[in-house]
């Protein structure tokens, strides 16, 4: 079946994904998801990070109907409520305790966008300076703070804040870079036409780039960097966070302490819109009403994300995660060697496929066979000429096993022809 008239004739034309997979959706759970037409697909989407477990995850899904059924507060501002708490003491519990970590929450709008926005506000305000370091190929969000400091030409458009810097990531589709000698060049360059910055924003993977992760090496330069010269350092955790990388966040490995994280899409669990910044200690200098949104307070995320962040201290969950992170760095590993693939880079629960710059038209190519093969993937890259694969973290291994077989398959198979 899968009748997407009714899309076409009445949807704007800025819908994107629905072009890659024009298929209707009815119903779905864990990494399974159905079309109308009653076929199943391994959904290796994954709402673009935003269902790291998957969905419809049945604790989650359960504790919402009890919620809803005892007319739980869905609606609250920043108002206090019994969900709040428990939410705030889960993340103190589960995240903060564990790491050693000092930071303040604050409930942003819901969307990562509004999380960055207030981020990059609360830098210059806490350090009375306005430039903001970002870098080659960064995506932060289509608002236009978030958009000033994202790299893709393709993206932004006339009017935004030119007290941006850009520097060149550390590794990218053009190779390799000394972005650190860079900054320490820019800092201590009378020369250079640029005054100090407030803040350095950075993802420890650069999904949307096509998946490059940061080196553990990079961060800890970068943090010795910012810490150096008194620039703080925003990693934006949006998209990496929440498990994908393998970690809760994907600059853990490195051992660097971000003064700001920005958390938005996974932080739910069960994807409902909810974002928040974590601040370090001594910078949360807001006054009340400095930034505020009418859905900062999304009631039943606070209710599922404290199921999500209880999985943390779960042994099982946590064996499943790790098993799952060595089949796809396996099965990476795999696609690397099928003649036609340019590279392919994997971290944790994350992977990039490499079609090559020019090979746009073979990477939409796969895309539909590896679509064909029940599999749903998206692609990313400067002109979306990688395959990127998120699956749900705690997708069973077997059945990740079998969709990153016939993801293998399908590719192979688009590039033998």
């Amino acid at each position: 079946m899968n009748n997407i008239e009714t899309f076409e004739r009445l949807e704007s034309n800025v819908r994107m994904y629905c072009r890659d997979l024009p298929l209707v959706f009815d119903t779905a759970q864990g990494s399974k998801i159905r079309g109308e037409d009653g076929r199943e697909y391994l959904d290796f989407f994954a709402g673009a990070g935003a269902l790291n477990y998957g969905h419809n995850d049945p604790r989650m899904r359960d504790a919402l109907i009890a919620y809803l059924s005892a007319n739980g507060v869905t609606h609250a501002l920043d108002l206090h409520t019994t969900t709040k708490r428990q939410f705030l003491e889960s993340l103190e519990r589960d995240l903060f305790k564990p790491r050693g970590w000092d930071y303040k929450v604050q409930f942003t709008g819901p969307t990562g966008a509004d999380a960055v926005e207030a981020a990059l506000k609360l830098a210059r305000k806490a350090t009375g300076r306005s430039k903001i370091v970002s870098f080659y190929g960064a995506y932060h969000g289509m608002t236009a703070g978030a958009l000033a400091v994202t790299g893709n030409r393709t993206r932004r458009g006339p009017g935004l804040s030119t007290d941006v810097v850009f520097v060149p990531y550390e590794d990218s589709p053009y190779g390799a870079f000394d972005s650190i000698g860079f900054l320490e060049r820019l800092a201590n360059d009378q020369g250079s036409g640029s005054e100090l910055p407030a803040a350095v924003i950075v993802e420890s993977v650069q999904i949307q780039a096509g998946v490059y992760p940061a080196s553990n090496q990079w961060l800890q330069a970068l943090r010795q960097w910012t810490r150096a010269h008194g620039v703080l350092l925003i990693c934006d955790e949006i998209q990496a966070g929440c498990g994908r990388t393998g970690d809760f966040f994907g600059f853990e490995r490195s051992g660097v302490v971000p003064d700001l994280i920005t958390c938005a899409k996974s932080i739910g669990g069960y994807g409902l819109p909810m974002a928040i910044v974590l601040i370090g200690a001594g910078l949360d200098v807001w006054e009340p009403g400095d930034h505020i949104g009418t859905f900062r307070g999304n009631q039943l995320a606070f209710l599922t994300a404290q199921i999500a962040l209880g999985y943390w201290r779960d042994e099982q969950f946590l064996k499943l995660l790790a098993a799952n992170c060595a089949a796809m760095e396996r099965a990476v590993a795999g696609y690397a060697e099928i003649p036609g693939v340019a590279s392919a880079r994997c971290r944790g629960m994350i992977a990039g496929i490499d079609f090559g710059r020019s090979n746009v038209a073979l990477a939409k190519d796969a895309q539909q066979r590896v679509l064909q093969a029940g599999v749903l993937v998206d692609r990313c890259g400067p002109n979306g000429e990688i395959i990127k694969l998120m699956p749900p973290v705690n997708t069973p291994t077997e059945q990740l096993e079998q969709g990153l077989k016939a993801f293998g398959e399908a590719v192979a198979a688009a590039l033998g022809q």
